[in-house]
């Protein structure tokens, strides 16, 4: 037999293929843009570090300021100016910042600080809601209509649950969205005898429908605490989750 026959041929070794220069582009391109997404993130989270605790005067913010930065009672007074101080959730630091509710100064301390702002407390008294409710509603509107919280987590704090007269979250929910109803209607009304081009920025909800919290880009959260009987688990559970 022929032993030419039986010699086996050499191996090929595999050609090596030099990546096509449009995948190669579109992939830098791809690390690039997931680079700098992940930068810009970041960078947003963390000028985003404070919690602003809004609300009228008298509802109770600075007491619950001061319960859940010193976990204790202290007198408090209208405030003029705000108050602020760290604090430490379970996920990462904040700062809790205390907003003025006098009238005249809430409106420029919350311009000050809403461009910093991971999420909105307002805090009302669930005793005397209905005496106020127009100027909660009011308050409330022109705080989720600031496209500098939109989207953020916002927090409906019902104070003064220990009080008999008080009413429950659930009821103070569906109080806040009939008057929030009435306040878009006023304001479209009042707009539109204005300036027919402003319509667009001044309305909350959707166009048809009576107004929900559910259609807003804001996630709303409507909890009870109590700051006479140092209940305010439902803030700090709430803290620990947007952090």
């Amino acid at each position: 037999m022929d032993k030419a026959s039986h010699t086996s041929r050499p191996r090929e070794e595999p050609k090596f293929q030099a990546p096509d220069t449009t995948t190669l582009i579109i992939s830098l391109i791809a690390v690039f843009v997931t680079i700098v997404l992940l930068y810009v993130y970041k960078k947003k989270k963390t000028s985003r570090t404070d919690v602003l605790l809004m609300g009228l005067c008298e509802a109770g913010k600075t007491s619950v300021f001061t319960r859940l930065i010193f976990n204790e009672d202290r007198e408090t007074f209208t405030s003029i100016k705000e108050n602020s101080a760290g604090y430490s959730s379970k996920n990462g630091y904040v700062r809790i910042v205390d907003i003025p509710g006098h009238e005249r100064l809430r409106g420029k301390f919350f311009d000050d600080f809403k461009h910093h702002a991971r999420g909105i407390v307002f805090i009302l008294d669930s005793v005397s809601l209905q005496k106020n409710i127009r100027d909660v509603a009011d308050f409330m509107y022109t705080i989720l209509l600031d496209p500098a919280i939109a989207s953020l987590p916002f927090l409906i704090l019902c104070n003064k649950q220990d009080e008999t007269m008080a009413k429950a979250a659930s009821v103070i929910k569906s109080l806040l969205e009939k008057e929030l109803n009435v306040v878009r209607s006023t304001r479209k009304n009042q707009l539109e005898s204005v300036d027919s081009s402003s319509k667009a920025n001044s309305f909350l909800g959707k166009h048809g429908k009576d107004f929900e919290f559910i259609q807003i880009s804001q996630y709303v959260d409507v909890l009870e605490c109590s700051v006479k009987n140092k209940d305010i688990a439902s803030l700090t559970d709430w803290l620990d989750r947007i952090v």
